[in-house]
């Protein structure tokens, strides 16, 4: 019988820091390949396959060391949490390839925003106030990092508002998947439908990647893996409400690979949204620490 996991607040802040810089990765690898950097450049499908495919792979071996237990799946949610995690991971990985990296992460990053406002009516969370001003300071550095002009409002820039809606839903059915079953269970079906969703959706657009390609396609996965399992565990061991904002965290990794990768510098702006979004998550982690604190008892 699956038994929940004892919340812990600072180990799921610690996981969801791990997590969002393997993601910022993966939108980093994805960029390339939408591109032709490393060869013609492969369709946003096709690199989803990829994706799927590869951390399909990472967890089967996985399963083979570990030897877990698995108990009976609830098909309703995994089929759910996995089609809106399809979506919005092929809709994040078009609009990349199309804007800059930074720009795509700062819109698709949005969806905490959307996650913690479906988390009170479907997953019955409180949401205080202190909650909501972290949220919003999150929000408004997100806004600063995203540089608001007329060439935002392009269509790329609509995939990547589309990705942050669909993976904000997406929060929701994990965390509800987090309440009954392992993260392993959840991460092993999760891949395994996304694969099968991903392999009939890339039929019609699938080429033979390079030799490089095939590479960064199997980073890309191994990558993804690793920020499930991080954020698994993370949603696992907190309120939804909670660790959403924290996943901000990967517009600065985001901007940090710009630098290691494309020796863009960050500008004023880029510090100040940075540091904005790290007061906000300083903020809720400060306030759940207190929260958590246990009484002295009488």
């Amino acid at each position: 019988m699956f038994q929940a996991k004892q919340q812990n607040n600072a180990l799921a802040a610690a996981l969801i820091a791990v997590a969002t810089a393997f993601i910022a990765a993966t939108t980093l690898m994805a960029k390339a390949l939408g591109s032709d950097a490393l060869g013609p450049a492969l369709h946003p499908l096709q690199i989803s396959h990829g994706r799927f495919l590869f951390a399909f792979m990472a967890l089967c071996c996985a399963t083979l060391a570990l030897r877990p237990t698995f108990a009976r799946p609830h098909w309703g949610l995994h089929i759910a949490r996995t089609t809106f995690g399809w979506g919005g991971v092929t809709l994040m990985f078009a609009a990349v390839a199309y804007i800059p990296l930074a720009d795509a992460t700062a819109i698709t990053f949005l969806n905490p925003v959307f996650a913690m406002m479906l988390a009170i009516p479907l997953l019955g969370e409180k949401v205080g106030p202190v909650r909501w001003l972290a949220a919003g300071m999150a929000l408004f550095g997100a806004l600063i990092l995203l540089r608001p002009t007329p060439e935002s409002f392009q269509p790329a820039a609509l995939l990547a508002l589309g990705a942050a809606m669909v993976m904000g839903i997406e929060l929701i059915f994990m965390k509800k998947l987090s309440r009954i079953e392992g993260p392993f269970q959840i991460l092993f079906f999760n891949n395994m439908l996304g694969l099968i969703i991903a392999t009939v959706a890339v039929v019609a657009f699938w080429v033979q990647p390079t030799g490089a390609q095939w590479a960064v396609l199997a980073a890309l996965g191994l990558s993804m893996a690793l920020a499930q399992t991080c954020f698994i565990n993370a949603m696992a061991r907190a309120d939804a409400s909670f660790v959403a904002p924290f996943s901000y965290g990967t517009l600065i990794f985001a901007a940090l690979y710009d630098v290691v990768f494309y020796k863009v510098i960050p500008d004023a702006v880029t510090l100040i949204g940075a540091a904005i979004i790290i007061s906000g998550a300083i903020l809720l982690a400060v306030r759940e620490a207190r929260a958590k604190r246990p009484q002295t008892a009488p």
